[in-house]
């Protein structure tokens, strides 16, 4: 292992995100499994792990990053607050030409900085190794139950962010054992739909097959969990093949419409992409058959694959009413018709230490034998967006996002 300064920077974005790559324990765990390594934490007023608690384990606490060799973060790092020629370690929401970080990744390549993503951490398959998928769909279930609850005045679950962490959260479960016999529909298998899945098992919601679920009454909520092939189909009739689903999403049409006259709760988990079939359309809601009432849009497309999704809500103000007869958004919870939307865009932001917790265990275990030795498997490599003041070659589609 080589001697490697590893800094834990301070949250520099607006909003502040009070999560971190690294908590306390895992810096001394880091420590004394990687010989070599030193943690540096710099100083910050909003992470959900003070300074103190960093110190308490002998991490070193420090204003000044500069000796460091590698230093990591959660979100976007501020132009300003870049240091030139140093690693960096963050989400930094450029690989899809993000307009809003243009200027960020310019400021990279000028200031001769290596840029690692985090989101392009991939193992020999091509899955990703780190997220914070987990804990969206933890909380965007919860924020979906919450929502039903204050929508039809059944409970009020205390919010997420109030929470000190995931066992205060689940304090507020009991709660739900007021919800009528509904129906609630899941999407998704991968992290983000576990998360949630998580979360509806712990509040003893039960969860049946999918036909049960279309066809069947019951006398308590039940919830079924959509994989992809339950509400697409190949437009010419081929039999459904996952990969080429994937590979084509284009070739294959939404058959959601058999989930819409007997679904009340919609949890929308699954990855979208632009090309792929949205799971219903605006003239769907103005239908009499349409019973959905209240959407948890935890993949949060704006006009995505919810189409009622016409704008992101921030964790304070979660919630927005969509009027299918107008298509306009109106005040929460505002007329009986409506559809009530819960689209907070930073899900795991509101359960910061638990989040922050999970984070850094996959790091030690997926990240750091890459990062801390020669990198074989390329692990490292296949995430390095910049390097030396140029694109590096995986990355080379995005010249024309950084051209002047």
């Amino acid at each position: 292992m080589r001697k490697v300064t590893l800094g834990i920077i301070c949250e520099g974005k607006n909003p502040p995100d009070k999560r971190v790559p690294l908590t306390p324990k895992k810096c001394v765990e880091a420590q004394s499994t990687f010989p070599g390594l030193t943690i540096v934490v710099q100083e910050s007023p909003v992470r959900s792990y003070s300074d103190q608690e960093y110190r308490d384990l002998g991490i070193q606490v420090s204003p000044d990053m500069s000796q460091c060799d590698i230093l990591m973060g959660v979100k976007e790092v501020p132009v300003a607050q870049l240091i030139p020629s140093k690693t960096y370690m963050f989400f930094s929401h450029t690989v899809k030409k993000q307009p809003a970080n243009r200027e960020l990744l310019r400021a990279i390549l000028q200031k001769n900085i290596t840029l690692v993503d985090y989101e392009m951490l991939t193992n020999a398959t091509g899955e990703r190794i780190v997220a914070f998928g987990r804990y969206a769909g933890i909380v965007g279930a919860y924020n979906g139950l919450l929502t039903y609850g204050r929508k039809h005045d059944l409970y009020r679950l205390k919010p997420a962010y109030q929470c000190v962490d995931m066992d205060d959260m689940q304090e507020e479960f009991f709660k739900v054992k007021k919800l009528p016999p509904i129906k609630i529909a899941v999407t998704g298998s991968g992290r983000v739909a576990q998360g949630a899945l998580e979360v509806l098992d712990r509040m003893g919601i039960r969860k049946v097959s999918v036909y049960d679920y279309l066809y069947l009454d019951f006398t308590e909520p039940v919830y079924a969990q959509l994989r992809s092939s339950d509400y697409n189909a190949r437009i010419d009739g081929r039999v459904w093949d996952t990969p080429d689903f994937h590979r084509h999403p284009e070739l294959y049409k939404s058959t959601f419409d058999k989930f819409l006259p007997v679904t009340d709760l919609l949890i929308a988990c699954a990855y979208w992409h632009p090309t792929a079939p949205k799971l219903f359309t605006e003239e769907d809601t103005r239908q009499p058959n349409f019973r959905i009432n209240t959407i948890a849009d935890v993949t949060c497309d704006v006009n995505g694959s919810i189409p009622c999704t016409k704008r992101s809500s921030s964790i304070q103000n979660p919630l927005f009413d969509y009027n299918p007869q107008t298509g306009e958004l109106e005040e929460p919870c505002s007329r009986p018709g409506n559809i009530t939307m819960m689209a907070v865009d930073n899900l795991p932001c509101e359960l910061p230490r638990n989040a922050s917790r999970d984070f850094g265990r996959q790091l030690l275990d997926a990240v750091f034998p890459h990062l801390l030795s020669d990198d074989a498997d390329e692990v490292i490599e296949r995430a390095t967006i910049a390097r030396g003041g140029q694109l590096t070659e995986r990355y080379q589609y995005l010249s024309d996002y950084v051209a002047d």
